[in-house]
């Protein structure tokens, strides 16, 4: 599993940014106590279980402080790590290990945290064909980091941006006039290749959805019922996604309704992270 199909934003600029934040004029700290010759091994160890999503970034924050340093992974983004484990060994510099540690922890354990609730939401629905996907709700400039690590837990991502799909929503048909009008204007606007989707609030704008060719749909805070009651009026006549009231608990009977897509917010946004320590030997 790598990063590149969403470097968009290049990672390696998000790290430098996070590095430049945390050392800025120098570690004072390792300055008074740490010759800059010493060498140190360490390791990074799970205090928790969680699903792994980071370690190139970890790779980089080390490696960008020492380009001698060596990194040696013990599990690769995407496995499930047991508390205990050590996810993986580090020798270098010992300054260098030291100036690296908060930054490389801090993004092991966010994208860890995503990883581990994405898996979380991902397995209750492992009964269904549904797809588990994200939304733009994410940390402002972590978004290709975040929407990697829901891929390592399994799920799927939407759109990366506004630039790469077309979602109809709300404010949008109403700046449009009607569905009919929005959908129009945005097949006008983009290539064949790329899909149209709508946001609906109820049967009847599914309906118009549907007669105007919308290639999917997104049922935006419909119940289970209204679900069902909207796979059979669709009909397999475009792709449906449901969005909204989604959590632990109600993903299941979503999912069992018989959409195709379950739109999760929470996956970005709400992730705690996991709990990760870095271990220097004696």
């Amino acid at each position: 599993m790598s990063l590149e199909h969403l470097d968009h934003i290049s990672y390696i600029e998000i790290v430098d940014m996070a590095l430049k934040e945390d050392i800025g004029t120098g570690d004072i700290t390792s300055r008074a106590l740490v010759d800059s010759s010493a060498r140190a091994k360490a390791y990074m160890v799970a205090k928790e279980d969680f699903v792994l999503s980071g370690m190139d970034v970890a790779r980089y924050a080390f490696c960008k402080l020492d380009k001698d340093v060596t990194f040696t992974p013990l599990f690769k983004d995407g496995d499930k790590i047991k508390r205990g484990d050590k996810i993986l060994k580090l020798e270098g510099f010992a300054t260098k290990l030291l100036q690296a540690e908060r930054v490389a922890l801090n993004f092991l354990q966010r994208l860890s945290g995503v990883a581990t609730l994405t898996a979380s939401y991902v397995d209750k629905v492992k009964h269904t064909k549904v797809r588990v996907v994200d939304t733009r709700k994410t940390t402002p400039g972590l978004r290709a980091l975040e929407k990697y690590a829901v891929r390592c837990g399994g799920g799927y991502n939407h759109r990366i941006g506004l630039f790469d799909g077309v979602l109809i929503k709300e404010n949008h048909i109403r700046a449009a006039g009607s569905i009919a009008n929005a959908i129009k204007a945005c097949r006008e606007c983009v290539h064949h290749l790329i899909k149209i989707e709508v946001e609906v609030t109820n049967l009847a704008e599914l309906q118009e959805a549907l007669e105007n060719r919308a290639d999917v749909i997104m049922l935006d805070n419909f119940s289970a019922d209204n679900i069902i009651e909207a796979v059979k009026i669709t009909d397999g006549k475009a792709i449906l996604e449901t969005s909204g009231n989604v959590n632990l608990d109600t993903i299941a009977e979503l999912a069992e309704t018989g959409v195709d897509i379950i739109s999760v917010g929470k996956l970005t946004h709400s992730a705690p992270a996991v709990d990760i320590s870095l271990l220097f030997e004696k």
